[in-house]
């Protein structure tokens, strides 16, 4: 049972959302209130199309956003609060207690609150058209009118009724609708790329490199400068000239002698002040510069004016890249610099090797050529511009401590994808990242050492916050030391390498007594056969001596199909070594597991195509097996042993008619003339 699908993977998501709900039900049934069907596949939906899509991770944000926004938008419903809370507290109680639940979320109390304040605002959200999807919109109306929305010849009068003028509708609301459709407004969300797990230095180590920054000194030292007594500034809010020279002496920008007319020549010196305004260091008032009072504290820790610096760097564009007169007009990488930036520093995070900036480079100007007409007489001087202006944010990134610039030869890692069509290796022209001109300037760019650029532990840390803010799943090695055994094997099966899982399972041990034997229990209690196998892979892999573990865990009665499946995929184990008993063990667990992934319709398939006139007696062999997992070999007897019990013993036609078919009980009816 995976809880994260990428967006091209439907039909997976779509078996699991089956299996959820199916499971989820059984699960509430004389336990917990109703779970509406149609509820628990709109909360499954709304969190596959997210930012993150983890179906598991639930937050007050998410919760709020099912209950007020994804609702309202896509599901036809009336405006029953008690079912589509109760639905939904019934959904998180159930994956909470079969492990589901993503531990780096919100634990369950907090999560059943948030249901409680959302509840108090969902009728008037449902009632809110302007919440609707225009879909939503009139299959809301058809509802209203008594309309089965199942009943395809029921749908076709109403739209007959509406093209007839039968329907009142209020056509400004569905126009302000289709506006909402056409600029993207709605809860769907566009799926953020995975990002692989990072490990920071101690906080101990990041304090110290912030106290180092040399951005860091200096806003502290302009802070001070400006003082409580205040710097007085010319009409047009600049320094003045005198003022500049002595403070660019001060921070060592190395502008104090520049023949200048004014401050906002000396560039170095009028970004630090832009910064310094919008960090909230220093304020303008009356025509003079002024410490702000309330940031001392502020000034006093290095570290967090260095987040503040960070956060405030990505509104400095135009300090960055000043505007550049000429025929050519201004540079247009301030223009998008907050996006382009973002997109920068979450290309470098997380990444083994430095990157070569040529890469950045391409892809940020093929971002600006698609949000720019750009005339083909000026296109190589904004090129050159756009180079210029990255090349400089790099270096103020630098400054401040948060990537590290250095020359070299790239990684072979970055020329992988830029094999042609005809070439080993080499995707289909319509799947390449890159157009082939791109391709073939980035491979001669890269067979020369060039500049090269990674994060550094705080840029990475910033970085990851960024991305945390958005919404994105940006995993921490670490971060799990206090999430339940279940949660943890959750997560790292499927969002770790087994480097980095290793890492985090080798933190959680030591913090939990250093013993396995609660994991162990964890994968026992797993109700998902799929999932209980990826959760013992991440501890096999970990271990030191996986192989005897599993060795060890063959004669467990719980964990022992488990552990014969993994030993015989190994090839540790040959099918002449398993006793009857494991044999039968064997199958069982790959059918249940085929039920679990691919539901029960494509399981019978499967069953009939491997084992032909034999499917029957090995689906009474599954079903009669005691395999331990009794949840799931309930569900295989109750899905795919009785249909197909049923299906071998459903009557048949004969080749000569029976009797009476021709009209009379007997048979016996009058001869048809010829």
């Amino acid at each position: 049972m995976r809880t994260h699908f990428e967006p091209e993977e439907a039909e997976e998501f779509e078996a699991a959302k089956d299996l959820l709900i199916r499971r989820c039900q059984t699960w509430a049934a004389g336990r917990e209130p109703a779970a509406d069907e149609m509820l628990l596949a709109a909360a499954l939906d709304s969190r596959h199309r997210s930012r993150d899509g983890r179906l598991g991770f639930w937050d007050p944000g998410q919760v709020r956003r099912l209950l007020l926004e994804w609702i309202p938008h896509y599901v036809v419903a009336p405006p029953d609060v008690t079912a589509a809370t109760e639905s939904l507290r019934t959904l998180l109680r159930y994956m909470d207690a079969a492990g589901l639940l993503d531990p780096r979320g919100a634990a369950l109390p907090e999560l059943e609150r948030a249901v409680t304040e959302a509840a108090a605002e969902y009728p008037a959200a449902v009632a809110d058209e302007l919440r609707w999807g225009v879909a939503k919109y009139w299959a809301q109306k058809a509802f209203d009118a008594g309309v089965d929305l199942t009943d395809p010849k029921a749908l076709d009068r109403f739209q007959r009724d509406v093209d007839a003028g039968r329907v009142p509708y209020d056509q400004d609301t569905l126009d302000k609708l289709f506006v909402a459709r056409m600029t993207g407004a709605g809860p769907d969300e566009e799926r953020a790329f995975s990002q692989p797990p990072v490990a920071l230095p101690p906080a101990s180590e990041l304090a110290e490199a912030a106290a180092r920054s040399q951005v860091v000194r200096q806003l502290t030292a302009l802070a001070e400068w400006a003082g409580a007594e205040g710097r007085p500034l010319t009409g047009t809010g600049a320094l003045r000239l005198a003022d500049a020279r002595e403070l660019a002496g001060l921070l060592g920008t190395g502008e104090q002698d520049l023949k200048v007319r004014s401050s906002t020549e000396m560039r170095r010196l009028n970004l630090l002040f832009s910064w310094a305004k919008s960090t909230r260091i220093v304020r303008v008032s009356k025509g003079r510069l002024y410490r702000v009072a309330k940031a001392a504290p502020l000034l006093r820790d290095p570290e967090r004016l260095w987040a503040r610096a960070f956060e405030a760097f990505f509104d400095l564009g135009d300090a960055i890249g000043p505007p550049v007169s000429g025929w050519s007009g201004p540079p247009i990488l301030p223009l998008v610099f907050d996006e382009v930036l973002t997109d920068v520093l979450n290309s470098a995070y997380g990444l083994p090797e430095p990157l070569p900036v040529a890469r950045l480079q391409e892809t940020v100007w093929l971002a600006c050529q698609s949000d720019f007409l750009l005339s083909a007489m000026v296109e190589d001087i904004r090129r050159e511009q756009v180079d210029r202006d990255l090349g400089r944010a790099l270096d103020v990134l630098a400054e401040l401590g948060a990537v590290e610039l250095s020359h070299g030869l790239a990684d072979e890692l970055y020329s992988l994808d830029l094999a042609g069509p005809d070439e080993p290796g080499g995707l289909d022209e319509d799947l390449q990242p890159l157009p082939p001109e791109v391709r073939a300037r980035l491979r001669t760019r890269l067979a020369e050492p060039g500049p090269l650029v990674r994060l550094t532990p705080l840029g990475l840390r910033a970085t990851r916050e960024r991305m945390l803010a958005d919404g994105r799943d940006v995993p921490l090695v670490g971060e799990l030391a206090g999430a339940p055994p279940a949660g943890l094997l959750g997560v790292l099966a499927e969002h770790y390498t087994a480097e980095t899982g290793a890492l985090e399972l080798e933190g959680w041990l030591a913090a939990h007594g250093g013993s396995i034997d609660p994991l162990l229990d964890a994968i026992r209690a797993c109700p998902f056969r799929a999932r209980a196998s990826a959760m013992l892979n991440v501890l096999v892999h970990a271990h030191p001596d996986g192989t005897r573990l599993l060795r060890d865990l063959r004669g467990d009665r719980e964990l022992g199909p488990l552990a014969v499946t993994a030993l015989t995929e190994a090839g540790d184990l040959a099918p002449h070594d398993l006793t009857p008993g494991e044999q039968l063990m064997l199958m069982a667990e790959g059918l249940l597991t085929l039920l679990e992934l691919a539901g029960p319709e494509e399981a019978q398939a499967q069953i009939r195509k491997m084992a032909g006139k034999d499917a029957a007696e090995v689906v009474e062999a599954v079903a009669n097996s005691g395999h331990p997992a009794e949840e799931c070999l309930a569900e295989f007897r109750a899905l795919v042993a009785e249909p197909m019990r049923a299906g071998r013993h459903r009557l048949r036609l004969v080749g000569r008619p029976a009797p009476g078919s021709r009209g009379r009980p007997d048979g016996r009816g009058k001869k048809r003339r010829r």
